[in-house]
């Protein structure tokens, strides 16, 4: 059996930069393995070290810009995921991507169907930017094969997967037939940290760059180009002062009234 595993590279949202319009420059913001695709790569190592698998692959688009370095970038970090012991990475690139879920979810699947056969395809539950959770399950959809998601513990067994999901108010145990798509939350375990060995050792490990004609699709055009800008807070500056406690509430409460908010005074 062989594992699949999407890995997205978000942008790190602790990086936050405006330009002088007031617009975020994500070209400026670094990228990052987001945090529960390493739950997943994790679960892929822990399902072959019990044997259970002979390969696990990475899969991945580049989402955020196709600059030359931004794809050095993406293939750094990749390096982090082969240290921890994924045995190949495949990353695609277009220079007129614009991010879509289902566009995504096409390109995984394809790159996956033109990688080799494989039986357990492993995701995050969400990525650290977007958050939508759908891209799993569109790679179900596409692929024509069954989607569990929010797995807190998975066990492979005579061709099945048992899942256990979190739900709001309980779990549920789930059992699908190979191949499926399975995505992982963050408790399910606790991604390893690759010694120095292994971090030089995934120097050699390959990283396939894949381009839109490798996998039978035409380079994407460019529909739509959104503008995201940050959110200005412009405070007034009052200070309330007065001899007393109660003059000062009686201020602010005139302060209050005049911005048109009225509080109830029991």
């Amino acid at each position: 059996m062989n594992i699949a595993v999407l890995v997205k590279l978000s942008v790190d949202t602790s990086y936050m930069r405006l330009d002088q319009n007031n617009r975020v420059l994500f070209s400026e913001i670094p990228l990052k393995v987001s945090d529960i695709d390493r739950n997943a790569v994790e679960e892929a190592l822990r399902i072959k070290q019990q044997g259970l698998a002979n390969k696990i692959s990475s899969f991945s688009v580049l989402t955020w810009g196709s600059s030359d370095k931004r794809v050095s970038e993406a293939q750094n970090l990749l390096r982090e995921i082969l240290a921890m012991g994924v045995d190949e990475s495949y990353l695609y690139v277009d220079p007129g991507f614009v991010y879509s879920h289902l566009y995504t979810a096409k390109i995984l699947a394809r790159m996956i169907r033109k990688a080799g056969d494989y039986s357990l395809i492993l995701a995050g539950e969400a990525s650290i930017d977007g958050y939508s959770s759908q891209v799993p399950c569109r790679v179900a959809e596409e692929l024509g094969i069954p989607c569990v998601s929010y797995a807190r513990r998975i066990e492979v067994k005579e061709g099945k997967v048992i899942v256990e999901r979190d739900l709001e108010d309980s779990v549920e145990v789930v059992g699908v037939k190979l191949p499926a798509v399975v995505s992982v939350t963050r408790e399910i375990n606790t991604p390893r940290l690759p010694t120095l060995l292994q971090i030089r050792a995934a120097m050699r490990k390959p990283v396939n760059i894949i381009k839109a004609s490798d996998i039978g699709l035409e380079p994407m055009k460019k529909i739509h180009e959104f503008v995201a800008e940050g959110v200005k807070i412009q405070r007034k500056g009052v200070i309330i002062e007065g001899k007393t406690v109660d003059e000062k509430i009686e201020k602010l409460l005139e302060a209050l009234a005049k911005e048109g908010i009225t509080l109830y005074r029991g």
